[in-house]
């Protein structure tokens, strides 16, 4: 099974290399672009077929490995 995981900043927690995209598009002339948040993307294959069992094993990876949990959300999509 195939389980792609989005990692984002908290909306609260300032994004420095966004804002440093946001100025740079908006000196490269795409002044309707108003922000630009970072992020991490990851593809996992996990051998399970069960649906909810592999979202188990995605959540633990995330909260255990791939994201900090204090200043980052992040979202499963199992495809």
């Amino acid at each position: 099974m195939k389980i792609s995981v989005t990692v984002t900043l908290k909306k609260e927690v300032l994004d420095p290399q966004g804002k440093v995209v946001n100025q740079t598009l908006n000196n490269m002339g795409y002044q309707s672009v108003t922000s630009v948040r970072q992020g991490k993307y990851f593809e996992i294959k996990i051998n399970e077929s069960d649906k909810e069992k592999a979202k188990i094993i995605a959540k633990e990876i995330c909260k255990k490995l791939l994201t900090n949990t204090v200043i980052e959300d992040y979202k499963i999509n199992i495809e």
